[in-house]
């Protein structure tokens, strides 16, 4: 039976056009799964944006004002997709409404209003899912899955990064991700929350950390309107201050006792999108990077007399992997895991149960983050604490 959801999407850049064309694309990918977005309304501060989702993309409604997709009466799902300052004022809004919310990493624009989004849905008792899409790569699944049957023994260190290329033009201009006034902070909160979240998955919850920071390039071209974070100033463009950090590392202890490293850099020269986790225990190792997305190296102690890490391809016996490309060896790319991510929080929201990873999922990593800008603030080890707010 279809079962058709009726989708509102705030934010019509880069990423809410790659959130659109993953609904399109679910029933097509996934025609079993009988899930039909529905595209009801769109809204995007540019009015030229929102006339391509409704002319291009194929939204009913297009509009300047998010208050008219929140209110929609055939608007089951509002999808958050806009600049960080926006989020906590459009997802209470949406919950308030009894919409379900999916909203982009890292939710909040600061980890207290990660706290305050999380609490608000809670309240409402809507269905809530959060942008970690890393976790959705079939070989990541795998990995979790053989960490589940305890492949790999007792997990002694891990090693998180996310070092990406955007920032590293000193050209780029000063888009809305360098100002701590519009996405909060920097790095922390746009690429080390990747890397915490998967952390997360993988290892599990951290217990303590020490954390450090960095801003590499201070002053960036002012940007022309409508421009994305990946557009190019000339030199001698008028420029402005960078107002959050560039880099973020962090060492970290895990509550079940392991031990690892944490960074991520957005001005990196040589890496371009590696996002990536090695990860080490008594009886196997791992490790993967989004830049070889269907590579994944496993290593265990009882392979035989010739030790050394074994790569292994994905294939069409992974989670989902067979419904987006058949055979082994062939490859998918990001936005095949943004259409699961997509079939995966349709199909909770269709069922009526919880999906992951949600807003508890993201507040845990906003008390990772709030335990990093103390620590980089004081210079010392800090306990992560968790920020969710309790009922009176």
């Amino acid at each position: 039976m279809n079962h058709p959801i009726g989708i509102g999407l705030v934010g019509f850049g880069w990423m809410g056009q790659v959130h659109t064309r993953s609904y399109r694309n679910v029933p097509v990918y996934f025609p079993g799964s009988g899930i039909r977005p529905r595209l009801v309304a769109v809204a995007d501060e540019l009015q030229d944006r929102a006339e391509l989702a409704r002319d291009a993309f194929g939204y009913a409604l297009a509009t300047t004002d998010w208050r008219e997709v929140v209110e929609h009466p055939e608007v089951d799902v509002v999808d958050v997709t806009a600049p960080n300052a926006l989020h906590q004022e459009v997802v209470e809004a949406a919950a308030a409404a009894g919409k379900h919310v999916f909203c982009e990493k890292p939710v909040g624009f600061s980890p207290e209003a990660t706290a305050a989004i999380e609490h608000a849905t809670r309240r409402a008792g809507v269905i809530t899912g959060a942008g970690y899409n890393y976790r959705w790569v079939p070989l990541v699944q795998h990995t979790r899955a053989l960490l589940e049957e305890g492949r790999f023994g007792e997990i002694a260190r891990y090693y998180g990064r996310f070092f990406s290329m955007y920032g590293r033009d000193r050209l780029g201009v000063l888009s809305w991700r360098f100002l701590q006034e519009r996405s909060g902070y920097g790095t922390l909160m746009d690429l080390m929350s990747h890397v915490i979240d998967l952390a997360h998955h993988l290892v599990g919850p951290i217990r303590r950390l020490v954390a450090v920071r960095e801003t590499f390039v201070r002053e960036r071209p002012l940007p022309a309107e409508g421009r994305t974070h990946y557009a190019r100033g000339r030199p001698g463009d008028p420029t402005g201050r960078v107002t959050n950090e560039d880099y973020v590392g962090a060492l970290v202890e895990f509550e079940g006792g392991a031990r690892g490293v944490l960074e991520a850099d957005r001005t990196s020269v040589g890496p371009q999108s590696d996002m990536a986790f090695e990860l080490q225990g008594s009886l196997g190792a791992a490790r993967w990077s989004h830049e070889t997305l269907n590579q994944l190296e496993l290593f265990f102690v009882d392979q035989g007399p010739v030790e050394g890490f074994t790569r292994v391809l994905a294939g069409d016996r992974l989670p989902h992997q067979g419904d987006l490309v058949p055979g082994g060896g062939n490859s998918i790319g990001f936005e095949h895991m943004k259409v699961i991510e997509a079939l995966e929080f349709l199909s909770c929201v269709r069922d009526g149960r919880p999906y992951r990873p949600n807003f508890e999922d993201a507040l845990a990593v906003a008390s990772v983050q709030a335990a990093m800008i103390r620590s980089w603030e004081r210079g010392a080890w800090e306990e992560v604490t968790s920020l969710r707010i309790e009922e009176a």
